[in-house]
């Protein structure tokens, strides 16, 4: 069902609204029978999006809201969250930084809305990896990450003016007595081991912080 522009060959082209056969509907612009350029899908479980298509796939800016009350808002390419965008979660937390198809990747900013601490660094396929900094109300955290766990050498900065130097030690957990050898250790999240406090420090791409002059 389609109310509308055609062009001379009676292709959908120019602006349009269409009524599609599971219910959803397209309100927007069309070229050479495609939704092609601004417009507002209607799906029938709630959710919607308004901004730019190519050839009928989300193509450009736009924002999308799903059903459960997230949100995306940002670059598209051939129908995937890719490029930058912020997104809005039920929860209130918020991702804002790169994509890469659909998924979480390349730097990016997490806030937690509960505790109001936010991850700033890496990330891969949707998960928290490589450099980052994990910031808390009165202290922060400054390392490596593996899927979502800190990894490695790092340091926590504390407010008062000092800082906890050390590294988080990846441990795999004890089996019981008569469990089979063939099963897989199951992995826990690394525990952190401290090695030194020390005021703040400058660093520099040497390590060293400069001679007094």
């Amino acid at each position: 069902e389609y109310d509308g522009e055609r062009n001379s060959e009676g292709e959908r082209h120019g602006r349009g609204k269409a009524r599609l056969p599971n219910g959803d509907t397209y309100d927007g612009e069309y070229e050479h029978g495609f939704r092609s350029g601004q417009g507002t899908y209607r799906f029938r479980n709630g959710a919607c999006y308004t901004g730019e298509y190519l050839q009928n796939k989300k193509h450009g800016q736009g924002i999308f809201f799903y059903p459960d009350g997230s949100k995306y808002e940002g670059d598209w390419v051939n129908d995937q969250r890719h490029g930058y965008g912020e997104y809005t979660y039920a929860n209130g937390d918020t991702y804002t930084g790169e994509w890469f198809n659909h998924n979480r990747h390349g730097q990016g900013t997490y806030v937690y809305k509960d505790t109001g601490s936010k991850y700033v660094g890496g990330w891969v396929n949707g998960n928290q990896e490589g450099e980052a900094e994990l910031i808390h109300l009165n202290h922060r955290f400054k390392g490596k990450f593996l899927n979502g766990n800190p990894i490695g050498r790092g340091k926590y900065i504390f407010d008062i003016g000092c800082e906890q130097h050390g590294e988080y030690i990846q441990s795999e957990q004890d089996k019981g007595e008569g469990e089979e050898e063939e099963e897989p250790s199951l992995l826990v999240a690394p525990k952190w081991k401290a090695s030194e406090i020390t005021k703040l420090t400058l660093w520099t791409p040497h390590g060293e912080n400069p001679p007094s002059p």
